[in-house]
Order: C-alpha cells, then structure tokens, then sequence
C-alpha cells in the first residue's frame, strides 16, 4: 500500500512535498551526478513549483545538475498557454534560470504519433545505455481519477511498455502524449499531490475502492509499493478516507 501523507492545509502539504523533494534530489546528485525530475502539470503543482522557486527552497537543490521531464503533454503549439511547459515556465525554470538543454520538452510541430516517439527517443538519450529510471515523478489526480493523461477508457491504459505515447482523449477532444504506467512505475520515487475536497471521491476510488475498475480510475495503475509511492494531500482530499 502506499504511504499516505494527510496534512491540515494546502500549505502544510506544498511545503512537506518540497521538503521531500529536496532530500531525493540531493541523494540522487550525490550517488548518480544528477536528479532526473518528472513534472506534472495541471493546476495543483503551479504552487509547489514556486515554492521550490522560493528564497526558502531554491539553495536546496543544485539545478544545475537537475534534468526536468514532463509526464504529460497537451498536443497544442508550442507556445500556447495550454500547454504544461508554459506553465512550469514562468512558475520554475524562469525563476531559477535554468538552461534550455536541461529540459525535455514535448515537440509537438509533427503528427502526436511522432511527438510522442520523439519525446521517448530524447529520454533514452539521455540515459543512453541505462534503463530509464527518473529519480522523481510527481502527479496530479483529476477528480476523474486519471493522472498524468492516463485518462478513463483509453487506449493508453493497456500498453505494457514502458515509453510515452499518444493518446486522444475524447473526454477533452484533445490528443495528448503521455508516460505510460509502466513507464512511470519505472521511478525510484514517484508521489501524487492532491488538495481540495472536489478531489475526495477520486481519492477514495484510487486508494480504497478495490471494487472499482483500472479503466474507470486509470491511477490504479500506478505502484503502490510504499517505498517509492507517496501521497501528499491534505484533509478535505482525504476526507472519504477511513
């Protein structure tokens, strides 16, 4: 099962996340040269990316040896303010200046089913020979219970490889490229961050309705093994929670 982190509020939540983040990049620099870091986009983890931003975070982490990945990407232009990458952006790589070459973003000028392709032969570059392990991968919970794009009765939820892939998702008329499940269950860490109480019911269908369908909550799929899982939520999202 995983390991669930319940605090009074959303600032309480943010700043144990931040904490925790800080601690595995700092593990991760000083046993493997760098921090591989998945971000999550949506609009709980604009705060947290600011906070790491803060006079308060910024010293803990060396971002020069930090490499950021997106688990989503919405397939939209590359300056359109949908995007996830526009939002991390001005929250996070402006802030701390951190350099173009550090972050994998999602090229979406040619067809989904090659941005997605593209996006995965990036990453294994980077890694080269190594499996792709990201050290750290944050998500988000839709209260739908999907996570990253991994959306209800989508064709995603059934890949077994470990990659990102294109999926249009007729919920939103929108295609997206995302990290698969097993991809993502790949990580050293991985730690969802949800907050409000319009999140509860999806909290409780993922976590403790063992009754409920993968392909009506697709964050089922991800690892619930307690030493690499986590969740940071606070109250009003667990309030359906025993």
């Amino acid at each position: 099962m995983s390991e669930i982190n319940i605090y009074n509020d959303i600032n309480e939540v943010l700043s144990a996340l931040a904490e925790a983040i800080c601690t595995k990049a700092k593990l991760a620099i000083a046993e493997r040269g760098q921090f591989n870091f998945v971000l999550a986009g949506g609009n709980s983890p604009k705060k947290l990316y600011e906070l790491l931003a803060s006079e308060k975070f910024k010293s803990k982490i060396d971002w020069d040896k930090t490499f950021f990945f997106f688990g989503d990407e919405r397939y939209v232009p590359e300056n359109d303010p949908q995007r996830n990458s526009m939002m991390v952006q001005k929250a996070l790589f402006v802030p701390l200046k951190i350099k173009d070459s550090h972050v994998f973003k999602v090229d979406t000028s040619k067809s989904p089913e090659a941005a997605a392709s593209n996006y995965n032969e990036c990453i294994k570059s980077h890694f080269g020979d190594k499996k792709v392990e990201f050290d750290f991968v944050l998500l988000g919970l839709g209260d739908n219970a999907h996570t990253a794009s991994l959306f209800p009765n989508t064709t995603v939820l059934k890949e077994t490889a470990a990659s990102a892939k294109s999926v249009y998702v007729e919920e939103v008329s929108m295609w997206r490229i995302t990290m698969t499940a097993p991809l993502i269950n790949q990580a050293r860490a991985i730690a969802f961050l949800v907050y409000g109480k319009d999140k509860a019911e999806a909290v409780y269908h993922v976590l403790k309705d063992l009754e409920g369908s993968i392909n009506e909550h697709p964050a089922r799929l991800i690892s619930t093994d307690k030493d690499k899982t986590q969740w940071y939520i606070d109250t009003e999202a667990a309030s359906k929670l025993n």
